[in-house]
């Protein structure tokens, strides 16, 4: 039986200001990002990590990732939905997972320790 498919999206923990997050630096957020990614993996799910910019070529980097292989689940990190300003980018990521790859779950991180979690709301390994 194949393995369930597993994307992660989020921002490049190198891009982000944390000043708004004492105690994260992107160190910090890399290595969680790493452990939770090698965590599903360990549970059997097959897992990829897509880590965009800010913008400027964030949806060709997604579409690239989304075009790479069919996905059961893609997680949408906590870091494109917040802050604020970034909404806009978070909607066309959402839309363009929605139009690449409709039949596959979103779901939805809190924090970038988080995302096994997220992703065992909508798919088992």
């Amino acid at each position: 039986m194949a393995k369930k498919t597993v994307l992660a999206i989020g921002i490049e923990p190198s891009l982000v200001d944390f000043s708004a997050f004492p105690g994260l630096t992107a160190e910090l957020v890399t290595s969680y990002i790493g452990a939770q990614i090698e965590q599903l993996r360990a549970m059997g799910y097959d897992a990829d990590s897509c880590l965009i910019d800010l913008g400027d070529t964030a949806e060709a980097v997604a579409s690239l990732a989304l075009g790479a292989k069919h996905y059961d689940c893609v997680v949408i990190g906590a870091g494109l939905r917040e802050p604020r300003e970034r909404l806009e980018l978070f909607e066309r990521i959402v839309n363009l997972v929605h139009l690449a790859a409709p039949q596959t779950r979103i779901c939805f991180n809190t924090t970038p320790a988080d995302t096994v979690h997220a992703v065992q709301r909508w798919v088992m390994p």
